[in-house]
C-alpha cells in the first residue's frame, strides 16, 4: 500500500477486486492508521498534535472530522454536528484541511463523501451532518457559532492564534461531548505553551515525528530534506515536532516578551510610529515585509502595538497595508529601514499618500 501512496497504482493481487472492495481497503483508517494518529482513550476536551512536517497530521485531523460527521467516534452514538474547521486563512483551511490530499474530501469513501459548498464556506454530508471552515484572522467571525467538534490547523503560526482559539472555546458548547483536535508544527508561542501547561488536565498530547511517516513520503524529500536537516535545531522543530526554547544568546527571549505583555497600552501616549522594513523581493520564498506600530509613554516606556507583517506582497499591497495601519492608530510618522532602499521604500509609500510624514 505504500506503493499506492507515492504511485497512485495498486499490485496485480489488489488488482483482481472490485472498485467497491478496493475502496473500501483503502480508506479502512482503522486498520492503515498509525496508533499515534488515532484519538487516544480517556476523558479529554483537546487533543494536541505536535509533529513534524509530512509526520501526518492532517490526516489525523481529517480522520477526526471523518469520524466524528459519520457517527464513527469512540462512543458516539449518533454524527456530530456543527464542526468547526479553523486555519490561519480562509484559503488555507480551504486548500488543506478541506480539497488537500489528505483533507476531508480525499479521505472519504465515494459513498460518505461530504458535498463542499464553497460559497456557504461548509461540508455536508449525506446524513447531515455539517462542518463550517473558519480563518483564525477572521476570528470575530466564531462569536455567535456553536459546535459539537472542532479541528484547528497549525495553530502555532495563526497570528492572532490566542483571540481566535478563546472565540472557538466559547463556541464548543453543544453535543454530549464537544472535543476538539489540534494539529500544528510546534514554534515556541504563548497558546501552545498554556496548551502543554494543561496536559493531564483535559488535554492530550501526541507527538509525530517526519521519519515516522517515512512510507508515504517520497524518497528524494528523505535524502535531501531530512538527512540535511536531521538532528540540527530547525530539523527538531520541522521534523521531529519538538518545541524548541530560545537561543541562549537571543536578545529578546520569549518568557520576557511573555512577561512584558499588558491587557491594553495607555491612551495618552506622546508618540506613536510605525516602521516598515520591506523585503528585497515579494517572491513566495523572500522574506516577509515588517510592519509593527510602536508607542511610547511619558516614562519612557514603549508599547508595541500592532504587528501587520505580510509575506510575499508586492511594494503597493505593503504599502496599503502600512498607510492603514498608520491612519488607524493615528500615529504620528512612518519610520522605513533605511538598509534596504530607504529612498524606494518612501517613494512607494508616497504614491499611496503623498503627504505621510516620513523618517529614515
Amino acid at each position: 500500500m505504500a506503493d499506492y501512496a507515492r504511485t497512485g497504482q495498486v499490485g496485480p493481487t489488489l488488482a483482481l477486486l472490485s472498485a467497491h472492495a478496493l475502496e473500501d481497503i483503502l480508506r479502512d483508517w482503522a486498520f492503515w492508521g498509525r496508533a499515534e494518529q488515532k484519538p487516544p482513550p480517556g476523558d479529554w476536551t483537546s487533543w494536541l498534535i505536535l509533529g513534524g512536517r509530512g509526520a501526518g497530521k492532517t490526516r489525523s485531523g481529517a480522520e477526526f472530522v471523518r469520524a466524528a460527521a459519520l457517527g464513527l467516534s469512540e462512543g458516539a452514538q449518533m454524527p456530530v454536528s456543527p464542526i468547526a474547521l479553523v486555519g490561519e486563512t480562509y484559503d488555507e483551511a480551504r486548500a488543506v484541511m478541506v480539497e488537500g490530499s489528505s483533507g476531508l474530501l480525499a479521505i472519504h469513501k465515494a459513498s460518505e463523501r461530504p458535498d463542499w459548498k464553497p460559497a456557504r464556506r461548509m461540508l455536508e454530508w449525506p446524513n447531515g451532518a455539517r462542518a463550517y471552515v473558519h480563518s483564525a484572522e477572521s476570528h470575530e467571525a466564531l462569536r455567535g457559532p456553536q459546535f459539537a467538534a472542532a479541528w484547528l490547523d497549525e495553530v502555532a503560526k495563526w497570528r492572532l492564534g490566542e483571540a481566535a482559539f478563546d472565540q472557538l472555546q466559547f463556541g464548543l458548547r453543544v453535543g454530549l461531548r464537544p472535543r476538539q483536535v489540534i494539529t500544528t508544527t510546534p514554534r515556541p508561542v504563548p497558546l501552545l505553551r498554556a496548551l502543554l501547561k494543561r496536559e493531564g488536565a483535559g488535554v492530550v498530547v501526541t507527538r509525530m515525528a517526519t521519519t515516522a511517516n517515512a512510507s508515504n513520503l517520497a524518497d528524494g524529500f528523505l535524502r535531501d530534506v531530512v538527512g540535511r536537516y536531521s538532528g540540527t535545531r530547525l530539523g527538531r522543530q520541522e521534523l521531529d515536532g519538538e518545541m524548541i526554547d530560545d537561543r541562549p544568546d537571543t536578545l529578546f527571549p520569549r518568557g520576557l516578551v511573555d512577561a512584558s505583555r499588558v491587557a491594553t497600552a495607555p491612551d495618552d501616549l506622546r508618540r506613536i510610529v510605525v516602521a516598515v522594513d520591506p523585503p528585497a523581493s515579494s517572491s513566495a520564498g523572500a522574506d516577509a515585509c515588517g510592519i509593527v506600530a510602536a508607542g511610547a509613554d511619558g516614562y519612557g516606556n514603549a508599547y508595541v502595538l500592532a504587528d501587520a507583517s505580510v509575506q510575499g506582497a508586492s511594494p503597493a499591497a505593503w504599502a496599503r497595508r502600512a498607510i492603514g495601519l498608520y491612519r488607524r492608530l493615528n500615529a504620528d510618522r512612518i519610520v522605513a529601514e533605511v538598509n534596504q532602499g530607504g529612498e524606494m521604500v518612501e517613494a512607494v509609500l508616497r504614491q499611496v499618500d503623498p503627504d505621510v510624514p516620513m523618517a529614515r
